[in-house]
């Protein structure tokens, strides 16, 4: 059982960008932040990657046996660093998530991790609410409320995820609790990251392009982004979210353009998605907080700033820390999970009635 109170959580993510994995320690009773631990990163390497990009798309029912061990591994290889840890909140690597078939995917198994750290490890976040009608994601916007609720805003703020996907979460720090109804609106914006890097990959081998040198140099191609702006998913009414390659298209489009006015014009698509996002939120926020890889695109931030009317910071600037953002927030679910908390809800999911989630696995020698 977890003790009562505040606890010591660490939370892992591997993100769709398949860079690495991120760990870090959060002190929280499942509502409120008390403190920020130690964190640390661990990359992958090439060959693992690899690995990992060869299984995307796949479901529980193909082979993905060597996709498994390499996230597991590097887990296990990076959080036996940590120490005077309650509990675990492990998300594993999203291969697949198809929301209008109530399937998602998310490789790794927590019971293997539970056994080699001798920790309780809270894994499996998703499948709940896809069993009771949610898309399964997005599931940070509960931690971006405690974040809100952290750093004394009064009034509406947007955390803005750049990841593989991006994804924006609408806050209202006057509700009392995310579950409630107008707390949160989060949904997945469109392709962040993901597109840029699989071209940098293929085209350079690279595995993304820093600060946007590359971007910066290149020409937009208007009409291909302009297409992009009507695309479907843009104008659906969230909430909503994707596929890491539900957009693989996009990248098709781009083929005839140089390396440069390649990654320029899948930057630019990003940036519109964020800004039709915007536009779908309740109210104007007063302030776009942007964590993941993302922020650090020095030209991805200051396209973002030219097309929004919002004030627009990386979330360094109020105190936090946008590499680590994600694994603390599955810290913070996983307590939640642990204490039969919701996870998410309708404005977030779009799952009917609030829902928590999450399995939780012991080590041998503990009672489950």
């Amino acid at each position: 059982m977890l003790k009562t109170g505040v606890v010591t959580a660490l939370g892992a993510m591997s993100g769709t960008s398949l860079d690495g994995v991120d760990a870090a320690v959060l002190q929280t009773d499942g509502e409120r932040i008390f403190g920020f631990g130690p964190s640390d990163y661990r990359a992958y390497a090439n060959q693992e990657r690899d690995v990992l990009r060869a299984a995307l798309g796949r479901w529980p029912d193909d082979d993905v046996t060597q996709a498994a061990r390499v996230v597991q591994d590097a887990h296990i290889d990076l959080l036996k660093g940590f120490d005077a840890v309650d509990l675990i909140g492990f998300h594993g690597q999203t291969l697949a998530h198809d929301p209008a078939k109530g399937r998602t995917h998310q490789c790794g198994d927590g019971r293997r991790l539970a056994k080699m750290l001798n920790c309780p490890v809270v894994w499996d976040f998703r499948s709940a609410d896809m069993e009771a009608g949610g898309q399964g994601a997005p599931l940070a916007p509960f931690y971006h409320f405690a974040l809100a609720k952290w750093i004394g805003a009064t009034a509406p703020v947007a955390f803005l995820n750049l990841g593989g996907v991006g994804n924006i979460t609408w806050v209202n720090p006057q509700a009392d609790a995310p579950e409630d109804d107008g707390a949160l609106l989060a949904f997945d914006t469109g392709p962040a990251n993901a597109p840029i890097n699989d071209v940098m990959q293929a085209r350079r081998g690279e595995a993304f392009d820093g600060d946007g040198a590359l971007a910066a140099s290149g020409q937009v191609d208007a009409s291909i982004v302009d297409a992009f702006t009507r695309h479907p998913y843009l104008n659906a009414v969230p909430p909503k979210s994707l596929d890491r390659d539900a957009f693989t298209d996009i990248v098709d489009l781009v083929v005839p353009l140089a390396d440069a006015d390649a990654v320029a014009t899948l930057l630019q698509m990003a940036v519109a998605g964020v800004a039709a996002g915007v536009e779908q939120c309740p109210s104007p926020p007063e302030m776009l907080l942007v964590t993941g890889g993302g922020r650090l695109n020095q030209t991805m931030m200051a396209a973002l700033v030219s097309q929004l009317h919002c004030e627009v910071k990386a979330v360094e600037e109020v105190g936090l820390d946008g590499d680590m953002l994600e694994a603390q927030a599955f810290a913070y679910l996983a307590v939640r999970a642990a204490r039969k908390l919701p996870l998410s809800a309708n404005g977030t999911t779009g799952v009917p009635n609030p829902v928590s989630g999450g399995q939780v696995s012991y080590p041998a020698d503990k009672a489950v």
